[in-house]
């Protein structure tokens, strides 16, 4: 009797093993059911990619311009106005409110 209940306690533990990965393999964080939350968050990531290398391109475009070799009058001429906060004479300005 005592080695019945042996190999029946086994095959349980190993079943309830199988089990316990099956509900894991399912509901998990990176289970079948939850690939739907992947693809968003990957679709969110991407966008998130694409906004960022717009904004690399612009950057180095703008240092690109502001080098020894090829600095750019009127990006100069803009940027030192934008940090010392002067317009010229002749410069319309409009204030936003803000």
């Amino acid at each position: 009797m005592l080695q019945t209940l042996r190999t029946y306690w086994t095959t349980a533990a190993l079943c309830l093993l199988i089990l316990y990965f099956g509900f894991h393999a399912l509901t998990g964080d990176r289970g079948i059911l939850s690939t739907g939350e992947r693809d968003q968050t990957l679709t969110d990531r991407q966008a998130q990619l694409a906004s960022l290398t717009r904004q690399r391109q612009e950057l180095e475009t703008r240092a690109r311009l502001l080098k020894d070799e090829s600095v750019s009058a009127d990006l100069l001429d803009e940027r030192a106005r934008a940090l010392l906060g002067f317009a010229d004479p002749r410069d319309y300005v409009i204030r936003d409110g803000s």
